[in-house]
């Protein structure tokens, strides 16, 4: 009989919300909780804006202006990779972190990733995200919809229904 090879599970979620609505410290919470269980955690953001990766005047700023399409900086407990590469889809940044446990993207409301939106009273009121796999709702409202909603201090249930979920 031959021996089953088990494949492990990676978790991958966006966690999404309209800007300031508390995405960042949910995933700060998220990212504690499943190290605390050892697992191994990846985040990717999303920014719908052009960002500068890099300062002016270091060495890998300079490789870029003078026309490098990629620059790694490393050191002996680190690495940064710039490159210029336009993906197809978010699902391409997947391959940076394929032995990850658990991936967790920031943003992307419109994807189709499973996603959980947070929803703060103080900032809005709705579900601003793509409902194609919105598994829960992460609030402090009294929302109706088919979808779990979790109170915003309630990480414990939160950490449940992923599990449960994905």
């Amino acid at each position: 009989m031959k021996d089953k090879i088990c494949e492990k599970k990676q978790l991958v979620f966006s966690v999404c919300g309209v800007k300031n609505s508390g995405k960042t410290t949910l995933i700060e919470n998220l990212i504690r909780e499943f190290t605390k269980e050892g697992k191994k955690v990846a985040v990717i953001k999303h920014d719908g804006h052009d960002f500068k990766a890099d300062t002016e005047n270091t060495d890998t700023h300079r490789a870029k202006v003078a026309g490098a399409s990629g620059v790694l900086i490393f050191s002996k407990n680190k690495y940064m990779l710039i490159e210029d590469e336009k993906f197809e889809n978010e699902k391409d940044y997947l391959k940076f972190f394929s032995n990850y446990d658990v991936v967790i993207l920031e943003g992307l409301k419109n994807s189709e990733f499973p996603k959980i939106e947070i929803i703060r009273s103080e900032i809005s009121k709705e579900i601003s995200s793509n409902k194609k796999n919105l598994f829960c709702i992460v609030t402090d409202l009294d929302i109706k919809t088919d979808v779990p909603v979790v109170d915003l201090r309630d990480l414990e249930s939160l950490m449940k229904i992923i599990k449960e979920e994905l």
